[in-house]
This record gives C-alpha cells, structure tokens and sequence, in this order.
C-alpha cells in the first residue's frame, strides 16, 4: 500500500498508509489529520479539504476538473498546485506523495 505524507502549514509530516482507491480526504479522516475537515463528506461542494500537492507530485497527480476548479477557489489561499483532497484518488505508483495541508480551510 502506498505511503502518503501529510505535512501541516508548520512543519510536521505524518506518514500514513493508504490503501490505492482511497482518496486523500477519506485517509487523512481515517488518520485523524485535523487540517481536513470535509464538512460535505467527499460531495467536491465545500472545499473544506483543501490541499496542496507537492510540486515534484504534482504531474503523477494531474490537474483537477472544472468543477474542481471551481470550488478551489472559493478555499483560502488557493494557489496552483491547491487540490481537494476528496477528488484525488491514491494510486499505487503514488508511494511516498507529499501533500502540504493549510494553516485553515476557512
């Protein structure tokens, strides 16, 4: 199973492993990651899971669709690389994908 590192706004990295067709939102709850709320449980309408991909992850990632899109950015400090955790989903070559989580979802 794939390893995902869940690194807070100051610093502090928690590695989890997370079974493949998971998506992100589901394992950091799984795992207790408080910086993931989810209030609209996974629906892609609140933006509460907010993220952002590490950059040397981003390409194996891929962009988000326009509904994505449109949601991030209603988020707090959206920036390019910002995804909702609840519509990626891992895949076994995302072993060791490092995901930088915000300071607030609002």
């Amino acid at each position: 199973m794939p390893v995902v590192n869940f690194v807070t706004y100051d610093g502090v990295n928690t590695e989890v492993t997370v079974e493949s067709g998971t998506n992100l939102m589901q394992a950091a709850l799984n795992n207790g990651i408080d910086s993931i709320i989810a209030e609209c449980g996974g629906a892609c309408s609140c933006a509460t899971c907010h993220c952002y991909i590490d950059d040397a992850w981003f390409d194996k990632v891929g962009q988000a669709e326009e509904m994505e899109q449109e949601m991030i950015s209603y988020a707090l400090n959206p920036e390019a690389n910002s995804r909702l955790s609840c519509q990626v989903v891992v895949t076994e070559d995302m072993d060791g994908l490092i995901i930088k989580l915000p300071e607030n979802q609002y």
